[in-house]
């Protein structure tokens, strides 16, 4: 078979890595000078001038000829990568959007380059096989105690937020059994001011009603106001489910999980816990007690692109046996025709709302193989330890305010005295000059600076540097 041009040259197959090796030098390369232009945690002059470099650097984008692959793809991830918002640079401290560890970026190349699909066995028979067993050992740290625990490979904390609720709908009793002529009542969620948008989200796509909100005045859900919701809805609604969090968004709280999985048993509430950001925590001897009463969710949401190190999408829902996803059954002849599961075929597209899937599992598989457990949790232990000693800066400094002492890697804090329009405007300014970009949560009293730090290699220097940075933009 003659070799095909490089631009149309194949990734996988035999020619595959031969036609690659080329192309990731360029690669590299333009990630190597995008990074060196940027020389930051983010590029200097805010959204008109990123969208006008970028565009100059693409125009045109559709050609009638086109530059050939190698000038391609150096023009345009040398754009992108001097354009990025890096998340390894220990400025880069917003959002729970990780620096992903080159081990696992590494994996996904090979995930990318042999494109199985992960919605039927033919498509991936391997990556299959790699998506079951890596799946049910990261359930099994969830529900030790299970006999055949499960999780699925979501993209993230939404969609598995937004599973558990499906999941959740369609276990429920629908109120009928009893009385034919009286309607069914639809579930309905409590859940607590420091829930993640994505709950709030899920119920509106389910046409589930709006979720009940309990005020978290701390930002935890406590037991008592949560006991007295459920006692009030008894015999006045349908079936309920209490939703917590282990790591919330805004501060990185971890709500008490054990006894409020008490008040949803009291009650007969189905229990789902997003720790979406805090469930890595599970890797971690240091830090996993804060955890106890995970196992006593009926789902739990997980997310290793955030204290996982790995590049997105990372999500999973545990769950503590197989019985649990029954609801998710499809069945599609040209996927997972009934004989062929018969005959021993998987059937993978009962395992996912989405069809074609990606084998994000490899990148997974590949981190825990090569760190384990211990590996792990000595990266978690550090991301925190860094949040403590920010926190230790923040509390020795006259000029700042610390909200309270990190539960994960979230640091909330301010220049003392400086008020919402202040610290706003000190955030954007840090953004478009390019030297630090740092989030915003508004609490019970009242705007904060957020550092979410993710990069286990960060060092005190950058922290404190991080805060003379904010100092040196706070008005006298």
């Amino acid at each position: 078979m003659p070799v095909p041009p490089a631009g149309t040259a194949l990734a996988g197959g035999t020619n595959g890595p031969r036609a690659l090796r080329p192309l990731l030098d360029t690669v590299l390369d333009a990630l190597t000078t995008g990074a060196e232009d940027r020389a930051g945690p983010l590029p200097p002059g805010g959204p008109e001038t990123v969208a006008r470099t970028v565009r100059d650097a693409c125009h045109p984008l559709l050609p009638d000829h086109g530059s050939g692959p190698i000038a391609a793809l150096r023009t345009l991830i040398h754009t992108l990568a001097a354009g990025a918002a890096d998340p390894a640079d220990p400025h880069c401290a917003a959002h729970l959007h990780c620096p992903p560890l080159a081990l696992a970026a590494a994996a996904d190349l090979a995930a990318a380059a042999l494109n199985p699909s992960m919605d039927s066995w033919d498509q991936a028979p391997a990556a299959s096989t790699l998506e079951a067993l890596t799946s049910r050992a990261l359930a099994t740290l969830v529900y030790p105690q299970a006999t055949d625990p499960d999780a699925l490979i979501t993209t993230g904390g939404t969609e598995s937020n937004q599973l558990a609720l499906l999941l959740a709908r369609e276990a429920a009793p629908d109120g009928t059994a009893t009385d034919p002529h009286r309607p069914a009542r639809p579930l309905r969620i409590v859940c607590g001011a420091n829930a993640h948008h994505s709950i709030h989200r899920a119920a509106w796509l389910l046409g589930l009603p709006e979720p009940l909100t309990l005020p978290t005045p701390d930002g935890i859900l406590t037991p008592d106001t949560v006991h007295s919701c459920l006692a009030n809805l008894a015999g006045r609604t349908g079936p309920v489910l209490l939703t917590a969090t282990a790591g919330t968004t805004d501060s990185g709280a971890i709500d008490p999980l054990p006894a409020l999985a008490d008040v949803a048993e009291q009650h007969g509430a189905r229990f789902h816990i997003d720790a979406a950001y805090g469930g890595a925590l599970l890797f971690s001897d240091t830090h996993r007690a804060a955890l106890h009463g995970l196992a006593r969710a009926h789902t739990v949401a997980l997310d290793l692109h955030k204290l996982g190190w790995q590049p997105v999408a990372a999500g999973l829902l545990a769950v503590p046996g197989p019985a649990t996803l029954a609801p998710l059954a499809h069945q599609a002849d040209y996927l997972n025709a009934d004989d062929d599961t018969e005959a021993g075929l998987p059937d993978l597209l009962s395992r996912s709302l989405r069809t074609t899937r990606r084998p994000d599992i490899l990148k997974i598989a590949v981190t825990l193989k090569a760190l384990g457990r211990h590996g792990l949790g000595e990266l978690v232990d550090r991301t925190l330890a860094a949040a403590q000693t920010l926190a230790d800066l923040i509390e020795a400094h006259p000029s700042y305010e610390l909200h309270s002492r990190p539960t994960l890697s979230t640091v909330l804090f301010r220049p003392t005295g400086a008020d919402h329009t202040t610290l706003a405007a000190i955030r954007r300014t840090l953004l478009t000059d390019g030297q630090a970009v740092l989030g915003r949560a508004t609490t019970p009293t009242g705007l904060w600076l957020k550092a979410t730090l993710l990069n286990p290699h960060t060092q005190p220097g950058d922290l404190t540097t991080l805060l003379k940075l904010v100092e040196g933009h706070t008005p006298r």
